[in-house]
């Protein structure tokens, strides 16, 4: 919203500066983006008269001119060299001394000499002060100005332009009325009278006005009201308009557009005029109708539909109600007689029509967000008295279909709110004179209630508190104090749940690894759904209303998201991929169903030592023993008890059914899952393999148990030499390492501290179906040096268990 300080000034008597009246729009929530001050950009330009006007010897389009002008504070006489067509003794113009800049081209001005002619400063043409695009002369000012005057007074470029940020619950501000309105309440001057005495009309209007909706439209357009003024002499507009609507951005038409413009930017009251000689028997307001169009003012044509409001006559479409008119019956500089159109419209529907054509306007602006519905009849006897100013004419009686809609609404108010929200004390005097000055009709009743009528160009105003903000903003937000909030603990407790700290925790794990956060779309295709074990499976998972058929179901596994990045990202030249995410995944439609996980994937050399071609070697592709080593050193990040983890082979179908594994804790708690992914579902998904990857379940993890109160023992270290044996077992193929080295770590809890495979051999002597599993064992005494005789019978125990756990035998 933007409005010169003259323009402000018509409604508001005031003495305040601009600094402070930008400063209290501020205050008021009438956020101040920016001032513009042309009187700044034109502070070095002066008036200057030619005293001669001389042929350039060495060029035919160029002149030597004799100018007296004011420079360095001194009146002087100084020789500069012109080519303007118009310049000539006697003209008086605009004058730039040596040093001045050039607005239009930021040329710095100095003394020099032009074809061998010394020429100081510059006559100034309408281009280089951004005044217009006029170039082929010299600025010729009309009338007797004084040699030196600043020409920003001269051409009226002396008015500063304020520009506001109205938020959406401010309607009322969208005129410099209303802004007038809320600087005079916070005192910084007084509003003038706004009501307008109607015009008395002279003759009925030949052009009628209806209303035509079906039922449960009506509020389209509850109210519609235009007069027709015959004899008018559309010419321009006076220069005080013309230099408003310049200020502020808009072109000048001619007087009947003008009008028009500045009433909407003075009162926020969008109206439109139309040439009555193009009109075609009564004006309606109705929906539309399929196959209607109309040529708009911008030129283009649009398809009417039948939810729009329009504006029609007999004949045509006239323009989209709230939105834009139409070209056709526009008015022009041969108007004579002219029809004005005063409606309200419903704010929803003219949203929706701007949406929907795509029409961005300032009548759209206003009546989407709220135009005063009560301002409909002194909207238009304002147009009326300014167009019979401008342009003279004799107008009809008013006519008027429809009534204002009723937006009254009564408000019991209890003053004491204000301190009670805000802390501020004021008298309810002060509280009464504030609400009055903005509008708001106010009753006392009783000592501590006030009855308080909003007005009709408030629509923001609901209850209680929009009472309490209106009276703080306009006494000052800087008189309330900020307090802090009491301290109920002398320890702050956690903010963050067990389940937060460990989605954070997983994040950083994974991303200290080397591997990149992905965020994916929770929906993905049905053809990806049913490979992670979603799809037909889980019906109750497909969208009823997808925004895309490529995202129709809910996703089962973060996998699939990562996998199809991990696809486009090698189509886009980087096939060494390691990526993860961290969000949720669905079993089903129950709120149980949701289920967090923590998944990544490797690709090519994207491993944990690094990635990409070295001079040393090419680093291998990931492998399955990767996405192990990054689930493992996770569930080591969020406090999983990993020592006491079970590893199974039985890993869902969309790994490898030979490279994959699952974390248990017990038979049923499965933690997660690792391996490479299996090479029909990155068929399916057309992404090249291998893909190894990983999903951890942090909720699955037992919570950690609550930190006794006593104190934990000392850590006892060992000064004693640890013994390290090597044993090597023949057993079925069917049993697994973990099995053998849990058994063999069990065998002497005390003693035993470390149990690790390091060999597995199959074939040879040990015939079909056996194994050769060949694992270390570390012994670390604590009290005195094992003898040997006690480490052979801590072997024979080790042996002893691993023969009852795995029905294997000591190889020989």
């Amino acid at each position: 919203m933007k409005f010169t300080l003259s323009w402000l000034k018509q409604p508001l008597e005031t003495e305040a500066t601009l600094d402070e009246i930008v400063e209290r729009l501020t205050m008021l929530g009438l956020e101040v983006e920016g001032v513009e001050d042309p009187a700044k950009k034109l502070g070095v330009f002066t008036v200057a008269k030619v005293l001669e006007a001389k042929p350039h010897p060495d060029a035919d389009k160029l002149q030597v001119l004799k100018v007296e002008a004011l420079v360095e504070g001194e009146v002087k006489q100084l020789q500069v060299v012109c080519g303007a067509p118009n310049a000539r003794a006697g003209l008086t113009g605009v004058f730039a001394p040596p040093g001045a800049t050039i607005p239009a081209n930021g040329m710095v001005l100095k003394p020099t000499k032009i074809r061998g002619v010394e020429s100081n400063g510059m006559m100034c043409s309408e281009r280089e002060l951004e005044l217009s695009d006029e170039h082929e002369g010299i600025i010729d000012l009309k009338g007797d100005w004084k040699v030196g005057t600043p020409a920003a007074e001269v051409l009226g470029r002396n008015d500063p332009v304020i520009e506001i940020a109205i938020t959406p619950n401010r309607p009322d501000c969208l005129g410099v009325y209303g802004v007038a309105r809320d600087l005079a309440a916070a005192g910084l001057g007084r509003l003038r009278e706004g009501n307008f005495p109607p015009v008395q009309g002279k003759f009925e209007s030949p052009i009628g006005i209806k209303l035509e909706f079906p039922s449960g439209a009506e509020n389209a357009c509850p109210v519609f009201a235009g007069r027709l003024i015959r004899g008018v002499k559309n010419g321009p507009s006076p220069d005080w308009l013309q230099n408003w609507l310049k200020a502020v951005g808009l072109r000048p038409i001619n007087a009947l557009v003008d009008i028009t413009n500045f009433i909407s930017l003075d009162r926020g009251r969008p109206l439109h005029v139309y040439d009555a000689s193009k009109l075609t028997g009564d004006i309606r307001a109705r929906l539309g109708r399929e196959g209607e169009k109309l040529v708009a003012l911008d030129g283009k044509t649009y398809d009417v539909k039948p939810d729009y409001c329009v504006i029609a006559d007999d004949a045509r479409v006239l323009g989209l109600a709230g939105v834009m008119g139409g070209e056709e019956s526009g008015s022009t500089a041969e108007t004579v007689d002219v029809f004005i159109e005063s409606a309200y419209f419903d704010p929803y529907r003219t949203a929706r029509t701007g949406r929907d054509t795509g029409i961005i306007s300032d009548a759209r602006y206003r009546f989407e967000r709220g135009v005063d519905p009560q301002f409909v009849r002194p909207g238009l006897e304002l147009a009326t008295k300014m167009i019979l100013e401008f342009c003279g004419g004799e107008p009809s009686n008013i006519v008027v279909a429809g009534e204002e809609p009723d937006t009254s609404k009564t408000i019991d108010f209890d003053p004491a709110r204000i301190e009670k929200l805000t802390g501020l004390s004021l008298p309810q005097s002060e509280t009464m004179r504030i609400l009055s000055a903005l509008g708001f009709k106010v009753l006392e009743e009783g000592s501590r209630k006030l009855s308080v009528s909003v007005p009709s160009w408030r629509p923001d105003i609901d209850g209680q508190a929009d009472l309490v903000e209106e009276v703080v903003r306009v006494h000052g937000l800087n008189e309330v104090k900020s307090v802090a909030l009491p301290r109920l603990h002398a320890v702050a407790k956690p903010v963050l749940s067990s389940r937060q700290r460990r989605e954070r925790m997983a994040r950083r794990a994974l991303a200290a690894r080397g591997l990149v956060e992905a965020v994916t779309w929770s929906f993905i295709p049905e053809r990806d759904a049913v490979l992670f074990g979603g799809g037909n499976a889980a019906p109750l998972l497909k969208l009823a209303n997808p925004i895309s058929a490529d995202m129709s179901h809910m996703r089962p596994s973060l996998l699939a998201g990562l996998i199809a990045a991990a696809g486009r990202n090698m189509a886009r030249g980087f096939p060494d991929v390691g990526m993860f995410e961290v969000g949720q995944q669905f079993e089903s439609d129950e709120p149980s169903g949701q289920v967090l996980a923590a998944s990544g994937i490797r690709r090519g050399t994207a491993r944990p030592q690094g990635a990409g071609r070295h001079w040393q070697g090419k680093s291998g592709p990931a492998e399955a023993m990767d996405a192990k080593a990054d689930a493992v050193a996770l569930l080591a990040a969020l406090g999983a008890p990993v020592a006491n983890f079970q590893i199974g082979a039985d890993a869902p179908a969309w790994y490898h059914p030979g490279r994959s594994g699952v974390f248990r804790l017990g038979p049923k708690n499965v933690i997660g899952y690792f391996g490479e992914l299996h090479p029909r579902v990155l068929d399916d998904m057309d992404v090249a393999g291998p893909i190894v990857g990983f999903e951890i379940f942090p909720d699955a993890i037992p919570e950690p148990k609550r930190k006794p109160t006593r104190a934990k023992p000392p850590l006892e270290l060992s000064d004693l030499q640890p013994v390290r044996r090597d044993f090597a077992f023949v057993v079925s193929e069917g049993v697994t390492a973990d099995q053998l080295l849990r058994a063999a770590k069990g065998a002497d809890k005390k003693l035993i501290t470390d149990v690790s495979l390091f060999d597995v051999f199959e074939g040879g002597s040990l015939g079909e179906g056996q194994k050769s599993l060949a694992i270390e064992v570390t012994l670390q005494p604590v009290e005195k040096t094992l003898t040997d005789e006690e480490i052979d019978a801590v072997s024979k125990r080790i042996v002893v268990a691993v023969e009852k756990a795995t029905g294997g035998a000591l190889r020989g």
